[in-house]
């Protein structure tokens, strides 16, 4: 666990300000609820001194029919009150609402649109956190923090004016007590802050921690992971618990507290008024006041508290939209060809996940449209790393990507994506149907396609035989299908979107060999006229094709086609020998 950081003693105007600007095309309710909040603030005293009326001169001179109208009046003026109140926390909770589903809505097409390498290094359940939870906060920055902050104080001076107004003396020996309550209210708002940004850390840590195991648990419980991994959990969990505990326990001192300078601050009153001889209306009229001053004061602490957390996890919000490592939208003046010829070319492009650790080192080729171009070498030499930077889903550090000789940089990004298939050795499959995996619910895409596709690959009676056929739900990341069913899906959304580069990235790598079969030749229907990149282990898979790059380390040590490789005698051919020597070892293995 990371040290808890230690919370702003004040809260950030600049982003509350910023908040607010979220606000602003709903700024018609937003000075609404301002004009209720003064309306509701000058409403507060109006009932004291109703009370004060009634008492001293309608009760005390036994006037009947002037005590029931009074009465009437009390009423009324009560049903209109609630009326106001209820209309004032319906729209801030309105407001703030509203506020919560822009917010989240621009939170999450800028995570749509972040580089990859920031869910490298960002646990994917700290940008949940942030795009569910967090924003959620900022909606009670307006339903219980600034607005009803700004309605309680204005009460709390109407009510003392109104006090002052009719008893000065009496209003300074009500308010003697009123320092403990002031110190009192200051530690309770430091303790409970410090206590709630400990809570959002515990809860940001919970939710990494949860999604993570959740995905991974087929290797937690493969491992026998489940002791340790609960302990860890449980570590979490218990600094949650601590921190909610430590705010029960601050709100436990604080409120009985509150009752008991209250009830002194009654006594006070009782005793001034029987020694001063004030009448009995002025004393309960003073009694309502104090109510009225100390239920706002007993809650305005633990609304700041509520504001103050709204405050920080805006901030938490605001890092990801001041996320700087994005890919912008493409401007109208973006390359959008109505046609892609499909030649790339890498021009000595050099990259890194990491600053100062290059994965790529001065890589340079040249794909002729048309051409089949495989690459080969160890695991983590940089060949899937070359596909993704083909996609611009990483920035290169230096150098040039193009493609039909144009930067890809000035490509728009939709027309560059659309025109370059991808199959993928993991493949990643969304809670659905077949048909909504394979068309990415694209609903330019009829089954007919869909299933002429299938057909391609021999996939399409497999799919009928299937609960629902192309209406079967995969479950979340196609937990339903073997890897090599789930494989086969993917080439079949390869296939619909017709793209001018194609791309298979370990495309053969997880299915059987009669499935190898299959997709081999619908690969060579595919690749007919199309730019091809191929990247496989299994080097039988690529020997056809018309240029091989061998990778080692981030560089390139050779290119050519299979033969001429061999013929060179140098790291393709060693790879090559290895493989046969592997393969001729497992038939002997087999026949014995």
């Amino acid at each position: 666990m990371s040290s808890t950081p230690t919370p702003k003693k004040n809260f950030d105007l600049a982003i509350l300000k910023r908040v607010l600007s979220f606000a602003r095309p709903y700024r018609s309710r937003f000075y609404i609820s301002i004009a209720f909040a003064i309306v509701l603030a000058a409403f507060t005293p109006v009932r004291p001194y109703l009370i004060q009326l009634t008492v001293n001169k309608y009760i005390s001179n036994h006037w009947a029919n002037a005590l029931i109208n009074i009465t009437i009046i009390q009423i009324l003026f009560l049903l209109l009150e609630t009326w106001l109140r209820f209309y004032f926390s319906y729209i801030t909770s309105w407001l703030g609402q509203a506020v919560v589903k822009d917010m989240r809505v621009t939170v999450y097409e800028k995570v749509l649109h972040l580089n990859l390498r920031q869910f490298d290094r960002t646990p994917i359940g700290t940008l949940t956190t942030r795009t569910v939870d967090d924003i959620e906060r900022i909606n009670d920055i307006f339903a219980e923090g600034l607005i009803p902050i700004l309605a309680d104080l204005l009460s709390i001076i109407c009510v003392l004016g109104y006090m002052i107004w009719v008893d000065w003396r009496l209003t300074l020996i009500c308010l003697i007590p009123f320092p403990l309550l002031i110190l009192g209210t200051y530690y309770f708002k430091e303790s409970v802050n410090k206590s709630f940004h400990r809570v959002r850390n515990a809860v940001s840590s919970l939710n990494a921690f949860v999604q993570e195991h959740l995905t991974g648990m087929q290797i937690v419980q493969a491992f026998a992971r489940e002791k340790k991994e609960f302990e860890k959990f449980d570590e979490i969990n218990k600094e949650h618990r601590n921190a909610n505990i430590k705010a029960i326990f601050a709100y436990s001192v604080f409120f009985p507290l509150v009752e008991i300078i209250l009830a002194t601050s009654i006594g006070l009153i009782v005793w001034f008024g029987s020694k001063e001889a004030v009448e009995a209306g002025t004393i309960t009229a003073f009694i309502l006041c104090l109510n009225l001053l100390f239920r706002p004061l007993r809650i305005i602490a633990d609304k700041f508290n509520v504001l103050q957390m709204g405050i920080i996890s805006s901030e938490r919000v605001f890092k990801v939209l001041d996320n700087e490592d994005f890919l912008p939208p493409s401007p109208e003046t973006a390359y959008k060809p109505k046609k892609v010829k499909g030649k790339i070319e890498f021009d000595r492009v050099w990259f890194g996940y990491v600053k100062d650790q290059p994965v790529l080192k001065d890589v340079s080729f040249i794909a002729q449209p048309g051409e089949t171009v495989a690459i080969v070498g160890h695991t983590g030499s940089g060949k899937t790393t070359i596909i993704s930077l083909l996609n611009r889903l990483y920035q290169i550090n230096s150098g040039q990507i193009l493609i039909d000789d144009v930067s890809v940089d000035q490509w728009d990004t939709e027309t560059l994506r659309k025109n370059i298939g991808v199959v993928l050795q993991d493949v990643f499959l969304f809670a659905g149907t077949v048909m909504d995996n394979v068309t990415l619910r694209n609903t330019d895409i009829s089954r007919e396609k869909v299933e002429e596709a299938a057909k391609l690959i021999d996939m399409h009676e497999f799919i009928m035989r299937l609960p629902g056929g192309y209406d079967y739900n995969v479950m979340e990341r196609g937990a339903t299908l073997s890897l090599g069913q789930r494989q086969l899906l993917s080439f079949i959304r390869a296939l619909l979107y017709n793209p001018s580069i194609l791309i298979l990235d370990e495309a053969t790598s997880s299915v059987d060999t009669e499935s190898e079969q299959k997709i081999q030749k619908a690969i060579d229907t595919l690749i007919s006229n199309r730019t091809s990149i191929i990247i496989a282990h299994r080097l039988s898979t690529i020997q056809r094709a018309d240029k091989i790059i061998v990778l080692d380390k981030g560089e390139i040590k050779e290119i050519g086609s299979h033969t001429e490789l061999l013929q060179k005698g140098g790291f393709y051919a060693k790879l090559h020998q290895m493989q046969f020597e592997k393969k001729a070892h497992t038939i002997h293995v087999n026949a014995q």
